[in-house]
């Protein structure tokens, strides 16, 4: 089933195919700097943008590029450059009623001024690391 979404402005669109229902919040320093809290995201087989020119790109590792609207600032999406792997934040899916949270990585950086009442899977910095390098991160 594709699934569509855009920025706060409009000016960003995408249509997707291949998610699942579920989502994962990431605790890092760099998600939390980039949108003032985790990044609430579900990894896409398939994607495609319109309005494309409205969408910057951040190279914010040697591994990942972060992608926002240039109009109005909405944070997209974290894409793993090597594997041209997409995962979007769900903030910005049309459809707001289909996700559930079954997993949060990057554990041993979120700061103790929040929790997440979920019961979800929950992986360390080094946990994820291992977990893409034996090809065995679910999202």
């Amino acid at each position: 089933m594709a699934l569509t979404g855009r920025c706060l402005c409009g000016a960003a669109t995408f249509t997707v195919e291949g998610v699942r229902e579920n989502f994962s919040a990431c605790h890092c320093e760099m998600c939390r700097r980039w949108g003032s809290g985790p990044f609430l995201s579900a990894g896409v087989k398939s994607i495609a943008f319109a309005g494309d020119e409205n969408i910057g790109r951040y190279r914010s590792s040697d591994w990942a590029e972060r992608g926002f609207c240039k109009r109005c600032g909405t944070n997209l999406f974290y894409r793993l450059v090597e594997m041209d792997h997409y995962i979007l934040g769900i903030g910005a899916f049309d459809d707001q009623e289909r996700w559930k949270m079954t997993s949060q990585i990057f554990t041993d950086e979120k700061p103790g001024y929040y929790d997440f009442a979920n019961r979800t899977r929950t992986m360390t910095g080094p946990e994820v690391f291992e977990a893409f390098a034996k090809g065995d991160l679910e999202e």
